[in-house]
């Protein structure tokens, strides 16, 4: 796989290209009421927008939009694809009521638009059963205060896939899942071992080729921070929470691996063996057990004191808050969030379902499949803020100041990377993002 089309596999997998996130926050008026659609006759043709990602994934909504189209005649679905380089740019531009019934979304945006009054709650318009067949971790992703605005058909996560023939032949132990998983200073080790055994010395991949200072900085490495018992923000503020001494510590460990990374810049280093570990996420899998087959194993990401830890969430379905068939909107996400829908969208994308039955029959995901790992982690949901020792999937802060968060954040890891001092990025980072909440009263949605 090239480095480019890398590159578009971790947006499209983590989400949120980083420029229109960051533009999100300027946008709209805020602050207002609660948004509410209304419910509608339950029939008739229902606007639907979505992200045109990769080709096999879009192939799996039309097909998805036809078959309910075809299989009653009560409700019929205009579908429309927009380019995924544009697709937040496009809904953050448009005003409520021109925004279509149900709306694709990813999931960090979530909440610049709940306060921005783009989307309503859901809870009242999908069905108990959707709701209940819900992972937790997917819900965590969709709530704000209580409501639910969006769920999705698929999850993320991150793990360190490894090379099973160059670490046994350097002697590395290496875990065999989250509970037996390394410590960082295990993970460390690692890495020495194996270069001992390397000729250039260059043993992990870190998905560096288009910096950090984008989604992936933050997606890829806020792990640490709360592996470490840290938080991007907490109660409304990074200070304390993002720049403690033992964040500040655990990422000068990351700062000191930086002499094992191969800059990877054609996009296979772990998949034609030129390092033994890659610290990455489920959307590298088909490269991976295509080039190493059984030599190919996945292991959770090291633990910094807190646990181990994971990013969570993606692309999620909502209804728009001007909708005046809400009803109809919720019957067409009932069925896009079934058995047959799920299934073949993660089949076309190979990510993690986030419906529980569809996650119990995937032939990745299940127990004993090759990726049960991911589902592991995705069962052990933190939310975004109860980051405890005993969860381990965390979602990005459910906030509509979430794009200075993560820009100021990947800033800081972009930094300590290139040599900054840990403590003193952190701080700057963590006063940046409390100047920006205070500026605007904390982004309270009523």
């Amino acid at each position: 796989m090239s480095s480019t089309s890398d590159k578009y596999r971790r947006i499209a997998c983590t989400g949120l290209a980083l420029a229109p996130v960051v533009a999100l926050a300027a946008c709209g008026s805020g602050g207002g009421t609660d948004a509410s659609a209304e419910a509608g006759s339950g029939k008739g043709t229902i606007s639907v927008w979505a992200h045109q990602g990769q080709k096999n994934e879009a192939a799996a909504l039309q097909n998805a939009v036809k078959a309910f189209n075809s299989s009653q005649s009560a409700v019929k679905v205009d579908l429309k694809l927009i380019p995924e380089a544009d697709y937040t740019k496009t809904i953050t531009a448009t005003s409520a009521s021109e925004l279509p019934d149900v709306m694709e979304f990813d999931g960090p945006t979530m909440a610049n638009f709940v306060y921005n009054k783009k989307l309503a709650p859901i809870d009242t318009y999908v069905s108990a059963k959707t709701m209940a067949n819900a992972t937790d971790a997917s819900k965590a992703q969709g709530e704000v205060d209580g409501k639910h605005y969006g769920l999705g058909m698929f999850d993320s996560g991150l793990g360190v896939y490894g090379n099973k023939k160059l670490l046994d032949a350097a002697g590395v132990k290496y875990p065999t899942g989250l509970s037996d998983d390394w410590t960082a200073a295990q993970f460390t080790a690692a890495l020495k071992a194996l270069k001992a055994k390397d000729s250039d010395g260059k043993t992990l991949d870190l998905q560096e080729t288009g910096g950090y200072a984008n989604e992936w900085g933050t997606y890829g490495f806020a792990p640490i921070v709360w592996s470490a018992g840290g938080s991007l923000i907490k109660d409304g503020k990074a200070e304390g929470a993002l720049d403690t001494p033992a964040v500040a510590s655990a990422m000068k460990t990351f700062q000191s691996w930086k002499t094992y990374v191969d800059p990877n810049t054609d996009g296979n280093a772990f998949a034609k063996g030129r390092v033994a570990l890659s610290w990455v996420g489920h959307w590298m899998y088909p490269a991976y057990s295509e080039a190493l087959g059984n030599d190919l194993v996945v292991l959770p990401l090291p633990d910094f004191g807190n646990g181990p830890k994971t990013g969570q969430g993606s692309w999620a379905w909502g209804i728009g808050a001007d909708s005046k068939n809400a009803k109809a909107a919720g019957t067409f996400i009932d069925t896009l969030l079934d058995d047959t829908n799920v299934s073949a969208m993660t089949t076309a994308n190979g990510a993690v379902p986030a419906t529980r039955t569809a996650l119990a029959k995937s032939s990745l995901y299940k127990q004993g499949g090759p990726l049960q790992l991911y589902a592991d982690q995705l069962a052990k949901p933190c939310g975004d803020t109860d980051i405890t020792k005993s969860c381990v999937a965390v979602t990005r802060p459910v906030t509509a100041g979430y794009p200075v968060i993560t820009s100021k954040f990947s800033e800081a890891v972009n930094s300590i990377y290139g040599g900054a001092d840990p403590k003193s990025a952190l701080e700057k980072a963590a006063r940046a993002i409390d100047q920006d909440f205070s500026d605007n009263a904390g982004y309270k949605i009523p």
